[in-house]
């Protein structure tokens, strides 16, 4: 994989906002295909994550909540604890996060309702859900 890296290098803490933004970002310009963030806990990624138009961010702690992120909700951002999972666990939820792939089919609409929602919203719509096209 090649790989586009976003900090931090610092010893210092850092803001996780500022590494989740271009992360994402490099997502929704089509410079990469998915991203990694971690933090203490993978929730700050997360959040700051999902606010990113277009960003299916999945906070992951084993490897069938990576496979059903992939598998079902065709996450593009992979979110990791990193200060509650082990090193060894975190290589082995990237592996497989990375090797799953979408599955589709009803899945699908379920995704696209989730882009129609987060359009509707960003565009100052009304919040009422999708009407389902037959």
């Amino acid at each position: 994989h090649e790989v586009l890296d976003f900090g931090t290098n610092a010893p210092n803490g850092c803001d996780y906002p500022d590494l989740a933004y271009p992360t994402c970002r490099s997502i929704t310009e089509g410079k990469a295909e998915l991203g990694i963030l971690l933090c203490g806990s993978g929730i700050g990624m997360s959040i700051s994550a999902n606010k990113v138009r277009g960003i299916r961010a999945a906070l992951c702690h084993d490897e069938l909540t990576a496979e059903m992120s992939r598998r079902h909700n065709n996450a593009n951002v992979l979110c990791l604890p990193a200060d509650l999972i082990g090193e060894e666990l975190t290589r082995r939820i990237v592996e497989v996060w990375l090797k799953t792939t979408f599955e589709g089919g009803r899945h699908e609409r379920r995704v696209r309702k989730i882009a129609e929602y987060e359009e509707r919203e960003l565009c100052g719509g009304s919040g009422e859900p999708p009407v389902e096209k037959a």
